[in-house]
């Protein structure tokens, strides 16, 4: 279990990111049109994984639209935005703020990849959702980078993230 903090406040992970150059863990999410997608879905590009609680926060409306600047131009690759909001609701962030070059994913379905990359929060007021965290693949799906971000509140590390991404 990784230990990570929501305003100083202390939660616990159910596990820890996938290591680096380990294979990625497959997953099933619902993409804005209610499908089943896949890493397969994606097959032959590298992938950004911005992974959040939720777009009707601020930060993660901030670092998905600062990862949606960083991706135009990139047709190699891939920023999938991973959250437990429903499709409709992140369509409309996504419409609203002018959003076009990630996608976002939901785990309505299935808490599963919360589960399978370390991320699903155990206890607290968020219990149930994933913490923060960034996770990059490149196009054979191993991982080359991984950062649980300690506090909740806080962004990513852009820079770090897009030089793993190429």
């Amino acid at each position: 279990m990784a230990k990570i903090t929501l305003h100083g406040n202390p939660f616990e992970t159910n596990g820890e990111l996938p290591a680096v150059g380990s294979t990625a863990p497959d997953f099933v999410l619902v993409d804005k049109d209610l499908n089943n997608v896949s890493l397969a879905t994606y097959a032959g590009k590298k992938k950004l994984l911005n992974i959040v609680p939720s777009l009707d926060t601020p930060v993660c409306a901030t670092s998905t639209k600062k990862f949606n600047e960083a991706m135009a131009g990139k047709p190699d690759a891939v920023a999938l935005v991973v959250s437990a909001d429903l499709p409709f609701a992140s369509g409309r962030f996504c419409s609203a703020e002018g959003i076009n070059n990630v996608l976002t994913l939901s785990m309505m379905r299935s808490r599963n990849f919360g589960k399978d990359y370390g991320v699903l929060i155990n206890d607290g007021p968020l219990a149930g959702i994933t913490a923060r965290a960034v996770v990059v693949l490149d196009q054979d799906n191993q991982v080359v980078y991984t950062q649980l971000v300690p506090e909740i509140a806080q962004e990513p590390d852009y820079d770090a993230a897009l030089a793993a991404l190429g």
